[in-house]
């Protein structure tokens, strides 16, 4: 099970970034993909998650209607648009996966890929 994230940087408020995570084909077919994100000094918490179909699509509610998360199932893809960034969205970003949306959604997936850092100053 390999999962590896990419696509964070250092980017002014207001801007955008778009994260990507890659997944190996064991992996993708079938599962929860997840976005999850850790602030400096705080715990863990969810983003965002997607079920394989893309049917089933969740947020936390401090990033509704400014993140957007997708998958490519051809490419074993998925995807997290960010837009509208705030210094309050710095952290390392990661995506997990899962066979269970309630898994993922209460925060633990069994599977982890590293994590991309995000920065956003003010």
């Amino acid at each position: 099970v390999q999962l590896q994230a990419s696509g964070g940087g250092l980017v002014q408020a207001g801007g955008s970034l778009r994260l990507s995570c890659a997944a190996s084909a064991r992996t993708f077919r079938s599962y929860v993909m997840g976005w999850f994100r850790q602030a400096p000094g705080k715990e863990r918490e969810f983003v965002a998650a997607i079920t394989w179909s893309g049917g089933t699509i969740r947020y936390a509610d401090s990033v509704k209607g400014r993140f957007t998360i997708s998958r490519d199932n051809a490419k074993n893809m998925m995807y997290l648009q960010m837009n509208s960034l705030k210094p309050e969205d710095t952290a390392v970003y990661y995506c997990a996966t899962d066979p269970s949306l309630i898994t993922v959604l209460s925060g633990r997936p069994n599977y982890w890929g590293l994590g991309t850092q995000v920065t956003v100053s003010s």
